[in-house]
């Protein structure tokens, strides 16, 4: 596990896993959102989001959150994990809602940017019959070397990460 691509809804935990596993791994992660947006969090031009993953997955090791299904093909053929997040949407709702809570909106320390808009909540309501099918077929296509992980409740990704840490132990 070198070339970690995590995906999943809104409050799905993606930035968690991926700051917990950038730990465990010592790799060094990047949410998606700091590619996507300028610094000013205006969202950047496509083309040159694309050409930003394709720079960061040519390094050998990386862990890389987010979503943007039309630059997943870069981050899929590039990786050599894609872990999907997939927990009931009222989960990942909750999810926003504590998130919010936490951090009052506004951009997070790691650069995740807290935006709660009546689109986020629908995207996450609906991503797991909505998006995920396209998902699945982006990656069935574009990430023939990875490992698939699909952690559909919040209890699987805890065993995950203690797999993954009683692993870390064990080498």
């Amino acid at each position: 596990m070198q070339r970690i691509a995590i995906l999943g809804a809104s409050g799905a935990g993606k930035t968690v896993l991926a700051r917990t596993l950038g730990d465990l791994l010592d790799l060094p992660v990047t949410h998606l959102d700091q590619l996507r947006y300028d610094s000013g969090w205006n969202v950047i031009p496509e083309p040159d989001f694309v050409a930003a993953q394709h720079q960061l997955v040519a390094g050998a090791r990386w862990i890389v959150d987010g979503n943007s299904l039309a630059s997943l093909p870069v981050r899929a053929a590039a990786a050599d994990t894609v872990i999907v997040l997939d927990p009931h949407p009222l989960v990942c709702l909750t999810g926003i809602a504590a998130r919010r809570l936490r951090y009052r909106g506004g951009q997070h320390a790691d650069g995740v940017y807290d935006r709660v808009t009546l689109e986020v909540l629908k995207y996450a309501a609906t991503y797991r019959a909505r998006h995920l099918p396209r998902v699945q077929d982006c990656l069935r296509e574009h990430a023939t070397r990875a490992t698939f992980v699909h952690l559909r409740s919040r209890r699987a990704v805890t065993r995950y990460v203690d797999q993954v840490r009683a692993v870390g132990r064990s080498s």
